[in-house]
């Protein structure tokens, strides 16, 4: 369910901005914020880049993925 929320107009026009390059509705860009957010806040140990990685990564799917090959393995 949305629910309207006020915010501060630099706020919004960075959020914009950003949905605007990463194809998101702006809304869209403030709730992925806030997860990112959420999230980060709920795992102070793990880099925030991290979790803006993951987040996007399992938002992707595994159709998207790309299979982790350690090192010195090769599938030739």
């Amino acid at each position: 369910m949305g629910m309207p929320v006020r915010i501060e107009d630099e706020l919004y026009e960075s959020a914009k901005a950003q949905a605007r390059a990463e194809c998101r509705t702006i809304a869209g860009q403030i709730e992925f914020w806030a997860r990112v957010g959420k999230v980060a806040l709920d795992n102070p140990d793990l880099p925030v880049e991290f979790v803006r990685d993951l987040l996007i990564a399992r938002a992707e799917g595994r159709e998207q993925a790309t299979p982790f090959i350690p090192q010195g393995l090769s599938r030739e």
